[in-house]
């Protein structure tokens, strides 16, 4: 009988995720231009993005802000003038749904300057949910850098407003939770608020109407 129950609450539990995700949402073309609000525990910040820059990148990045895929996301990687980097959700499962339909590689057209919004990538496309915010002008090095088979990180935004508040995101912890990205994907914002709890988060992300 207890089998069962596990079987039964293992069932809810996938049922329930997969409730939250559709693979049509990833086919959904981004407009040319659009805004967007970034809601964080030190205050907001917008951007806009232009669909020239990266087509699928942007396509991707429109798709996880309509999704409301930035909900209680920790800013757990923040790099004291170099880049701050965020996008793993709390929902493991959710994580894996969108890291399977793949973003094609583009070419970087808009530079890495301060302010601009990157997606992070560890080779062939393997851009997914994570994105990074430059803190300072990171061109040409997070331009032409090359690895894994691709050069450069291709810019899909821009912050436009609050960038003061993205200059004032937790820092003391510098590059090393990054470091436990397989704890963070496996327990989520648990494991973050107890061993880092000082770190901020986006409370909400959202599309703006022009």
């Amino acid at each position: 009988m207890k089998n069962i129950w596990i079987l039964f609450a293992l069932f809810l539990t996938i049922g329930c995720s997969q409730k939250s995700f559709k693979t049509k949402w990833t086919e959904e073309k981004a407009p040319e231009t659009f805004k967007a609000r970034f809601e964080t525990t030190k205050g907001n910040f917008d951007i806009y993005a232009e669909r020239e820059w990266s087509p699928a990148g942007v396509d991707r990045l429109y798709q996880l802000i309509k999704r409301e895929f930035y909900t209680d996301i920790a800013l757990y990687r923040v790099v004291p003038n170099f880049v701050v980097q965020f996008g793993i959700n709390n929902d493991s499962l959710l994580n894996k749904q969108w890291e399977n339909v793949i973003i094609p590689d583009e070419e970087v057209k808009k530079k890495n300057l301060k302010g601009t919004i990157s997606f992070a990538r560890a080779g062939k496309e393997t851009r997914s949910t994570q994105l990074f915010i430059n803190l300072k002008s990171n061109s040409p090095y997070l331009d032409e850098i090359s690895g894994g088979g691709v050069t450069g990180f291709p810019v899909v935004a821009e912050v436009t407003d609050g960038m003061d508040v993205v200059m004032e995101f937790y820092d003391q912890y510098g590059n090393e939770p990054a470091t436990k990205q397989g704890q963070i994907y496996a327990k989520g914002n648990e494991y973050l608020r107890e061993e880092y709890p000082e770190l901020d988060y986006i409370v909400k992300a959202y599309l703006l109407k022009d």
